[in-house]
């Protein structure tokens, strides 16, 4: 079977049961902590005597819940006691898998831009993996040490050190590479807040339930910060997961700065939801979040493009020799540097490049982003070309 083709469906599957693990992964997670930021003290005197700290009533799909949540554990260990961490593992697995199909096993075409810096893809598969675990080392050495002297300073810390990684990233790797790897190291943080932390927490406060012994409340306290934690950054891992459709953010010049605005305005936003679960209404952190991303938004809009008057229009027969030298290798029916034309975008017939005029104009002289990497070597006069030809109304 062919080695391209295995790899697209390799792609396929593991992209498809990534985002399905990873829906249950965040669900259970945005739940819990609407859970734990609503519950209520209960009324009921003898919950309060078995310990129970909060409590809410609910309703779905036509039914009753009453969840109850112990200060620290039940009297008596249930027999039936349901653990969530194979959501977060199975979604880092699927993650890692992918990751390693899109960038790792195609490092020279995914991760190397010569025109970022001049590293092999053997170099830049190792920056990518070496990101992937010195983001938990550093994350977990700053949770450590700060988190319990202030929440905001250990905040404060830790964002600076995801743009230092993100500065690094877009000066060493492809652009969609770097924007890649700075979410999946904030994911992989995240599932090593469950892996290190919250599950073997748990674990202890059982075993110590089974000796019969008083559990330490502590354990639960951490587990319950890291959690939080996640909570917060799951919206910026999210962008970071998307971010390779939009070329507008990660090609910028200051494409690290880009990635970290929205990062920092994604969080404001889930910190306001987070407020509101609780009752507290703080619209000036949704209103700062949201003219953070208008802010950006504007920021990244591409100059407009002036094209010399008085020079004729090109023709498409003058634009075609461009196209097929720099742009059919990857983006044709047969395409000999891809395992199928990206996005479905093919363009070795004039019908297609008439159906795709406006994504080529965007891409090759707006974003400048393609072809990847320059891989084909387009010049400058020829991206004017191809936008004068575009401007002119003669696609």
């Amino acid at each position: 079977m062919d080695h391209a083709y295995l790899i697209e469906v390799a792609s396929m599957l593991l992209r498809w049961l990534h985002l399905i693990v990873g829906i249950a992964w965040i669900g259970s997670s945005f739940y819990f902590v609407w859970l734990d930021n609503s519950i209520k003290p209960p009324t009921d005197p003898k919950l309060k005597e078995a310990g129970v700290g909060g409590e809410l009533w609910a309703m779905h799909a036509g039914g009753f819940y009453n969840p109850q949540k112990y200060l620290v554990a039940p009297k008596a260990l249930p027999k039936e006691l349901h653990f969530f961490f194979w959501p977060s593992y199975s979604t880092w697995i699927t993650g890692f898998l992918l990751i390693s199909v899109l960038y790792y096993f195609q490092a020279a075409t995914w991760m190397v831009d010569p025109a970022v810096a001049q590293i092999s893809a053997a170099q830049s598969v190792l920056i990518g993996l070496g990101t992937l675990a010195g983001g938990w080392i550093v994350y977990d050495l700053l949770s450590r040490l700060l988190i319990e002297r202030s929440q905001l300073v250990f905040a404060v810390i830790y964002t600076l050190f995801v743009a230092a990684v993100a500065w690094a990233l877009t000066h060493l790797l492809a652009g969609r590479a770097a924007y890649i790897h700075v979410g999946a190291m904030i994911a992989t943080t995240m599932s090593g807040n469950v892996f290190f932390i919250i599950i073997p927490n748990q674990r202890k406060l059982v075993a110590a339930m089974k000796r019969g012994e008083a559990p330490d409340p502590t354990l639960g306290k951490k587990a319950k910060q890291r959690s939080v934690h996640n909570n917060y950054l799951t919206l910026p891992v999210l962008f970071a997961m998307i971010s390779n459709h939009y070329a507008f953010t990660y090609s910028h010049p200051q494409g690290w700065l880009v990635l970290v605005l929205i990062m920092l305005g994604a969080a404001l936003i889930r910190h306001f939801f987070n407020l509101k679960h609780k009752g507290e209404w703080r619209w000036e952190y949704p209103a700062a979040g949201g003219a953070i991303l208008l802010a950006v938004l504007w920021w990244t809009a591409p100059t407009p493009t002036r094209v010399d008057t008085s020079k004729p229009v090109p023709t498409l027969a003058q634009v075609m020799p461009v196209i097929q030298a720099r742009c059919t290798a990857c983006h044709a029916e047969k395409a000999t540097m891809m395992p199928s034309a990206p996005g479905g975008v093919m363009l070795d017939t004039e019908a297609r490049i008439r159906q795709h005029s406006q994504r080529i104009f965007a891409r090759a002289t707006q974003t400048k982003d393609m072809p990847l990497g320059n891989i084909t070597g387009i010049t400058a006069d020829e991206r004017a070309l191809i936008a004068a030809w575009y401007l002119g109304g003669t696609h």
